[in-house]
């Protein structure tokens, strides 16, 4: 286990939407745990996501996740390694909502509240998403949002129209990204288990 001093928590979201989304995703965990001053603590399954999009345009579906971290950085210095993450992913930013290989968002760090140009935290939507609040509540249900003073099972429930969220891989690093257990159909399957 990693030394880190002054340490404080983070609640990160992942996304994928191009090329090997499963891929990039576990790249981006991977990356995060090579990182001398952070600790990765609980992982959120991959949930398949319909994308936000600009216009109408269409997209292939997101995979999302979030992720506890502990680090001795502070939240600028995080926001850059993840942003470092993105690039070594082949992240582009052409515009808002464009479809992107890699995107990870700092949704918090501790109970703070941060705003610059380049970074707000909370991130200012992430109380309105269904593929952040799914994801978190799975790994911090009671955790508080600094601004508003609910849960995010609370925030989670609040939501009335929001896009469609399935859970589908849970990441593991010693083994690498498995499917989730499907229910054995065939006769021959359900005896051999």
């Amino acid at each position: 286990m990693k030394e880190i001093k002054q340490v404080r928590q983070a609640y990160l979201g992942l996304g994928s939407n191009l090329g090997d989304r499963k891929g990039y995703l576990s790249k981006a965990l991977e990356s995060l745990k090579a990182h001398p001053q952070i600790e990765v603590g609980r992982i959120s399954h991959f949930y398949e996501t319909e994308p936000l999009t600009l216009n109408g345009e269409s997209q292939n579906a997101y995979l999302n996740a979030c992720v506890q971290v502990k680090t001795s950085l502070n939240a600028v210095q995080l926001f850059r390694v993840l942003e470092k993450i993105e690039q070594e992913n082949g992240r582009t930013r052409e515009y808002p909502w464009a479809p992107r290989t890699l995107d990870l968002d700092l949704l918090f760090f501790g109970d703070e509240i941060y705003r610059s140009k380049s970074l707000s935290i909370p991130h200012p939507e992430a109380h309105r998403r269904r593929f952040v609040l799914e994801p978190l509540a799975e790994i911090a249900p009671d955790y508080i949002h600094p601004i508003k003073g609910l849960s995010i099972l609370a925030l989670l429930k609040s939501l009335r129209h929001n896009k469609k969220v399935v859970p589908l891989y849970r990441f593991h690093f010693q083994e690498r990204n498995e499917e989730k257990p499907k229910t054995p159909t065939h006769p021959q399957q359900l005896e051999s288990q």
